[in-house]
């Protein structure tokens, strides 16, 4: 199976930029699609933004839309997530997990924990 592993997460001031990265290893040429889920404490665990591998098409949540960047590497098999504007409520711990084709996601990272603070 595909393993995920995450990276990027740290301290961030409010405003500021993160870029997390998904790095993606094993039988990678099954790889379908990336989404970036965010778990907030007492909160549920929220879709934050997905990609294809073919075609891309990237979607956003409200949450972020607008602020956001979801990209991908072909050759390294990593799929990052760009926010800016940072907001205090950003501050979760980001997940990201690949689907097949029947939309189930199969397999999730450990998450990074980023923390907007002053």
């Amino acid at each position: 199976q595909v393993q995920l592993v995450e990276s990027g997460g740290g301290l961030v001031q409010p405003g500021g930029s993160v870029t997390l990265s998904c790095a993606a290893s094993g039988p990678t040429w099954t790889l379908y699609s990336i989404g970036w889920f965010r778990r907030a404490p007492g909160k549920d665990r929220e879709k934050v933004a997905t990609i294809f591998w073919i075609g891309e098409r990237p979607w956003y949540s409200d949450s972020v839309k607008g602020r956001s960047s979801i990209t991908k590497d072909g050759r390294t098999k990593t799929v990052s997530l760009q926010i800016n504007d940072l907001k205090t409520e950003d501050t979760a711990t980001y997940y990201c997990a690949n689907a097949d084709p029947a939309g189930e996601w199969q397999t999730w990272g450990q998450g990074t924990q980023v923390t907007v603070s002053t």
